[in-house]
């Protein structure tokens, strides 16, 4: 080694630097070819491990689900409510866990699939921690507890006429919580509204609404005295239009607002009346209901009294109106009466009872605030794109209420109807009750 030094030391510069270069890439090609040959030899394979909770494994996979059971209504909604009892079980040790087994539960036709979840979960808990015998307890409890069918507790909602409606505001869900977010109001309260509304027009003409909701599953579009979905008055819907521009108005929302509803004609009556009256597009109709909302909240709050956890509060003075919109203590439901079935129900318990019933929950949510005011004022891009909604639809003449002449009653004959679902508006009797 020491003469090989030698030699190198005595070498020219040039072949030095040859000599090393040789020797790397020598080095480099021994070290790939050894890792390769330890790769073919299989030294660096992971063989893996049996896992010490390999039985827990296999017995949840094990346990039995009722895909192919042949079970009655009654007997899965038993087997539902002991999964229920035991996620309750779990829930006083890992409520988390027990949080969500119950969302992916819901999701689920089959209950048993709880009983997986839960296994799993007791993988990793202590031997003290006696979930099953809490859950035992409260199974217990349940079987002594017949099952019983009685359907929705909500009398109204148990009607060939809710699932109809629901479909109907399903197809509409999108353009609901688009103007929820343009409003800052929960899109929840605004469906409310709009439940109160159909089901009062429903009930009011029954048999020519029954004809058209049923099969096609629409929304009814008022075109006379009130307009739209949600049955806003002309006066309504001008005084939505003042209190964005008005600083000093009690219902001003705040400067993010203010161009929300602008018009893009000078004609502000007959625009505002083809903004409503749109058969096709009811997004403008659920701006001004959530304005609506937005606006009698802060008009009870700047007096003192905060509304905006009580949603039947709001949908009575949805349904009353800013003139009898009084700030006080204490403020009672009510509004117009509507008989569904055999019993009287007011607007303001209807929405009410939708808001808290948990339908289509999914598609409109619970905010953990109900008002979210935005501090981002619209740009004239946001304006146009909320204008560009506004349909092309044939609509009535506007005003054609309000004429005697056979003329106008020849127009507004059923076979030269508007409406592309059938439903002649201009014949239907002006409602009573209505938003104001």
């Amino acid at each position: 080694m020491k003469q090989l030094w030698l030699e190198f030391k005595q070498r020219p510069l040039w072949r030095k630097t040859v000599d090393i270069i040789v020797v790397f890439f020598a080095a480099a090609g021994a070290a790939i070819i050894g890792a390769w040959g330890l790769y073919q030899l299989g030294v660096t394979n992971n063989h893996g491990a049996v896992d010490k909770n390999y039985r827990s494994l296999m017995s949840v996979s094990e346990i039995e689900d009722l895909q192919h059971a042949k079970l009655t209504q009654e007997q899965i909604d038993a087997e539902w409510a002991l999964r229920y009892a035991r996620l309750a079980a779990l829930a006083r040790h890992y409520p988390v866990n027990a949080r969500l087994i119950l969302n992916a539960a819901q999701h689920s036709n089959d209950p048993l699939v709880v009983d997986r979840m839960i296994a799993a979960a007791k993988i990793y808990m202590d031997e003290d921690e006696n979930v099953d015998a809490l859950a035992d307890k409260l199974c217990g409890i349940l079987k002594g507890v017949k099952q019983k069918q009685n359907g929705n507790v909500i009398p109204w909602m148990g009607g060939v006429e809710w699932p109809a409606l629901k479909q109907a505001i399903l197809r509409d869900s999108a353009l609901i919580n688009e103007a929820g977010r343009l409003t800052g109001v929960e899109p929840r309260l605004i469906v409310g509204c709009l439940v109160g509304e159909q089901i009062r027009l429903f009930n009011s003409k029954r048999e020519m609404f029954k004809k058209y909701l049923g099969p096609v599953k629409v929304l009814s579009v008022q075109s006379q005295f009130s307009y739209g979905v949600n049955g806003i008055k002309d006066f309504t819907a001008k005084a939505v239009e003042e209190h964005l521009k008005d600083p000093t108005s009690e219902f001003y929302m705040g400067k993010a607002y203010e161009h929300l509803l602008d018009f893009e004609t000078d004609d502000h009556t007959n625009e505002r009346y083809k903004r409503l009256v749109d058969y096709r597009n009811h997004l403008y109709s659920y701006i001004y209901t959530g304005c609506i909302l937005h606006q009698t909240m802060l008009q009870w709050r700047r007096a003192g009294y905060d509304i905006s956890d009580r949603p039947d509060v709001l949908f009575t003075l949805f349904n009353v109106g800013f003139s009898q919109s009084v700030p006080k203590p204490n403020p009672v439901p009510g509004g117009s009466h509507v008989t569904v079935g055999d019993r009287v129900y007011t607007f303001g318990a209807l929405g009410f009872d939708f808001y808290y019933s948990g339908e289509m929950a999914e598609a409109f949510p619970f905010w953990r605030k109900r008002f979210n005011p935005s501090q981002k004022a619209l740009t004239s891009e946001d304006v146009a794109r909320i204008q560009d909604n506004m349909s092309d639809c044939r609509r009535p003449e506007r005003g054609l209420e309000y004429k005697k002449d056979s003329t106008a009653q020849q127009s507004s004959a059923p076979s030269e109807t508007p409406d592309p679902y059938g439903i002649n508006h201009e014949t239907t009797r002006p409602m009573e009750h209505t938003a104001q």
